[in-house]
């Protein structure tokens, strides 16, 4: 059993959702992710996803683009994000961490270090799942088998216009959880419509039999609570590199703390 799987199995003992933040390794300041994950677990966090930075995101809405280019900037790339996951687990074995990015930066990994590297070594890393926007699922079939074999889940996106067909090509090969995205869109725009996502994830369950987060949009407690009504999981990113982003060093930790730790009181009441 994998992490993700772990944890999931234990929050639906417990009778409660995940809480799965995003943040982009390396953003707002180059050493501060390990920290600042840390931070997040203590304010409530279940799962972390963590963005790994890259030049040209097709899903990233300006705020998170905006984050990505900082984190280049400081030269920041997936050698230096494993770094993280690997300083970050010397103090926390339990909470699973999810990459979060495109196929450019693992596929050039791969060329620089040897087939399959990547693979071996953010499992080494403690990576618990990935999640690559541009990968679908029918051309990574390998790829996911590969991950599951190191113990790591391959996390796929389902939108509002994913078809019954392509739902069921994610249920065949995702594991760990599948995200929905709940806007047509880049992450940060648009406003959520809780009813649509009611009543698009009795249609994503006819087929996946995996927990089902939900993201882009969710901005506050009130969103976050009605989405945990319906989803196993609510996903957060946008908000928080806002609120993050300005913030001296010594705040960043708690500024983004404390934002999670009002989310997981909505989400448990």
């Amino acid at each position: 059993m994998s992490r993700i799987d772990a944890t999931f199995s234990a929050l639906q003992a417990q009778g409660r959702k995940a809480l799965i933040p995003y943040v982009t390794a390396g953003f707002p300041f180059a050493d501060i992710t390990p920290e600042l994950m840390h931070a997040m677990v203590s304010a409530g966090a279940d799962v972390i996803e963590l963005g790994v930075p890259f030049s040209d995101p097709s899903a990233d809405g300006p705020v998170i683009q905006k984050s990505g280019e900082k984190a280049l900037s400081f030269g920041i790339g997936l050698r230096h994000v494993l770094g993280m996951v690997k300083t970050f687990r010397t103090a926390d074995s339990a909470t699973p961490v999810v990459l979060m990015g495109y196929a450019n930066p693992i596929e050039r990994y791969d060329l620089q270090h040897g087939q399959d590297s990547f693979i071996r070594d953010a499992g080494a890393a403690g990576v618990d799942g990935v999640l690559v926007v541009d990968y679908p699922p029918e051309e990574c079939t390998v790829f996911a088998a590969k991950l599951r074999a190191q113990q790591m889940d391959m996390i796929f996106l389902l939108a509002p216009t994913s078809t019954e067909q392509r739902m069921q090509q994610v249920a065949e090969v995702a594991s760990g959880y599948v995200y929905y995205v709940s806007l047509k869109g880049v992450t940060g725009s648009g406003a959520l419509d809780t009813d649509a996502v009611q009543a698009m994830l009795p249609r994503i369950r006819a087929h996946v039999r995996i927990p089902v987060g939900v993201g882009f949009g969710i901005r506050d407690t009130a969103t976050a609570k009605a989405i945990g009504k319906v989803a196993d999981a609510v996903v957060i990113g946008s908000k928080i590199i806002q609120l993050i982003e300005n913030e001296p060093r010594a705040q960043v930790g708690p500024v983004a703390a404390a934002f999670l730790r009002d989310i997981r009181l909505a989400l448990d009441a």
